[in-house]
Protein backbone atom coordinates (compact mmCIF):
# COMPACT_ATOMS: atom_id res chain seq x y z
CA UNK A 1 0.00 0.00 0.00
CA UNK A 2 2.34 2.53 -1.50
CA UNK A 3 -0.03 5.64 -1.65
CA UNK A 4 -1.70 5.42 2.08
CA UNK A 5 0.43 8.44 3.19
CA UNK A 6 -1.03 10.69 0.53
CA UNK A 7 -4.49 8.94 1.40
CA UNK A 8 -4.33 10.26 4.43
CA UNK A 9 -3.01 14.02 4.06
CA UNK A 10 -5.76 14.24 1.79
CA UNK A 11 -8.12 13.02 4.84
CA UNK A 12 -6.46 15.33 7.33
CA UNK A 13 -6.78 17.91 4.71
CA UNK A 14 -10.19 17.77 4.04
CA UNK A 15 -11.23 17.57 7.95
CA UNK A 16 -9.20 20.58 8.61
CA UNK A 17 -11.13 22.23 6.19
CA UNK A 18 -14.50 22.18 7.12
CA UNK A 19 -16.71 24.21 8.24
CA UNK A 20 -19.93 24.91 9.55
CA UNK A 21 -23.13 25.56 7.62
CA UNK A 22 -26.28 27.37 7.96
CA UNK A 23 -29.16 25.36 6.89
CA UNK A 24 -31.65 26.93 4.42
CA UNK A 25 -34.49 26.64 7.44
CA UNK A 26 -32.39 28.37 9.47
CA UNK A 27 -31.90 31.11 6.93
CA UNK A 28 -35.42 31.40 5.74
CA UNK A 29 -36.77 31.66 9.45
CA UNK A 30 -34.18 35.27 10.46
CA UNK A 31 -35.37 36.69 6.84
CA UNK A 32 -37.17 40.02 7.49
CA UNK A 33 -40.68 40.58 5.66
CA UNK A 34 -41.26 43.83 4.66
CA UNK A 35 -43.57 45.50 2.72
CA UNK A 36 -40.76 48.50 1.24
CA UNK A 37 -39.61 46.84 -1.51
CA UNK A 38 -38.11 49.86 -3.37
CA UNK A 39 -34.87 50.84 -3.72
CA UNK A 40 -33.83 54.45 -2.51
CA UNK A 41 -30.93 56.53 -3.37
CA UNK A 42 -29.55 59.39 -0.79
CA UNK A 43 -28.23 60.95 -3.88
CA UNK A 44 -30.40 62.50 -7.08
CA UNK A 45 -29.44 63.66 -10.55
CA UNK A 46 -30.71 65.67 -12.90
CA UNK A 47 -31.58 64.84 -16.68
CA UNK A 48 -28.85 67.05 -17.70
CA UNK A 49 -26.06 65.26 -15.51
CA UNK A 50 -27.42 61.92 -16.31
CA UNK A 51 -26.78 62.97 -19.77
CA UNK A 52 -23.18 63.70 -19.46
CA UNK A 53 -22.55 60.69 -17.44
CA UNK A 54 -23.86 59.09 -20.07
CA UNK A 55 -22.10 60.28 -22.87
CA UNK A 56 -18.85 60.21 -20.66
CA UNK A 57 -19.36 56.36 -20.06
CA UNK A 58 -19.73 55.84 -23.64
CA UNK A 59 -16.49 58.10 -25.00
CA UNK A 60 -14.92 55.70 -22.39
CA UNK A 61 -16.26 52.56 -24.07
CA UNK A 62 -15.59 53.76 -27.63
CA UNK A 63 -11.78 53.98 -26.55
CA UNK A 64 -11.33 50.90 -24.88
CA UNK A 65 -13.25 49.42 -27.36
CA UNK A 66 -10.25 50.71 -30.17
CA UNK A 67 -7.47 50.00 -27.70
CA UNK A 68 -8.53 46.12 -27.98
CA UNK A 69 -9.04 46.25 -32.15
CA UNK A 70 -5.84 48.09 -32.45
CA UNK A 71 -3.72 45.58 -30.05
CA UNK A 72 -5.85 42.58 -31.74
CA UNK A 73 -4.76 43.97 -35.35
CA UNK A 74 -0.92 44.60 -34.16
CA UNK A 75 -1.26 40.69 -32.76
CA UNK A 76 -2.36 39.03 -35.71
CA UNK A 77 -0.01 41.36 -37.87
CA UNK A 78 2.96 40.18 -35.94
CA UNK A 79 1.86 36.78 -36.07
CA UNK A 80 1.13 36.41 -39.90
CA UNK A 81 4.68 38.26 -40.42
CA UNK A 82 6.42 35.88 -38.35
CA UNK A 83 4.92 32.62 -39.85
CA UNK A 84 5.28 33.84 -43.37
CA UNK A 85 9.66 33.64 -42.29
CA UNK A 86 9.54 30.60 -40.84
CA UNK A 87 11.41 28.26 -43.19
CA UNK A 88 10.95 24.56 -42.48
Amino acid sequence: MGFGGSVSAMIASMKANKRSRISTFDKIKHLKKGYHTAVHFKNKATPKELEILKRKIQRNHKKEALKNIVFLLITIAVLIYAIGFVEI
